[in-house]
């Protein structure tokens, strides 16, 4: 009785048998990862998670070659560790200016390409505060020569402007810089229709 009820049971799929009629899935290719610069130059295997990798690719060796010449391998390493990686870009870029500075110059280092440049800010600063004041100079020359032609009009208004700078040239007032600054600007500036023109404050 119970063998004939085993044996009209539905067979059951083996799963040997559905495995063997679905193809196989394709191997993934082999990706053949090249060494970093760092590793290459140092001729380690490069492990997957090397600290160096990310900032010495191998398309750059002098980068590397040039912070290991002053810093050295090890120190690179124990720096980068110490830093989040959010730094250690920035870092790299540091090191690698700083040890090509201290190779051109030895003694100062990147110190001495600081300093140059401080002394050039100081300079253009110099100058730039010169130029400023000169024309601030000018600027209250030019403010003088005007109220004193304003004056000379008040007391003679029946003259014209050309006679009055012929005056002015001519008769030169108490103070001797604002006649100075006046001929000046009268022999810089020949035709004097601009002059009458503008307003007098603006």
């Amino acid at each position: 009785m119970e063998n004939s009820d085993i044996s009209s049971a539905p067979l059951s799929h083996s799963p040997t048998n559905s495995s063997s009629s679905s193809p196989t899935p394709p191997s993934p290719p082999t990706v053949v990862m090249s060494p970093c610069a760092a590793c290459k130059i140092l001729r380690r295997r490069c492990a997957e998670k090397c600290v160096l990798a990310p900032y010495f690719p191998p398309t750059e060796p002098a980068k590397f070659t040039i912070a290991h010449r002053v810093f050295g391998a090890s120190n690179i390493i124990k720096f980068l560790q110490e830093l989040p990686e959010s730094q250690r870009a920035d870092a790299v870029t540091s090191m690698v200016y700083e040890a090509s500075a201290r190779i051109r110059d030895p003694v100062y280092g990147c110190a001495g390409a600081i300093c140059q440049l401080q002394k050039q800010i100081n300079e253009l600063q110099a100058q730039l505060a010169k130029a400023q004041a000169e024309l601030v100079n000018m600027q209250i020359q030019q403010a003088n020569l005007v109220a004193l032609i304003c004056m000379k009009m008040a007391q003679s208004p029946q003259e014209s402007p050309q006679q009055l700078v012929d005056d002015f040239i001519s008769t030169p007032p108490h103070s001797g810089g604002a006649y100075q600054s006046g001929m000046n600007f009268f022999e810089d500036n020949t035709s004097l229709n601009s002059l009458w023109e503008q307003p007098l404050w603006t």
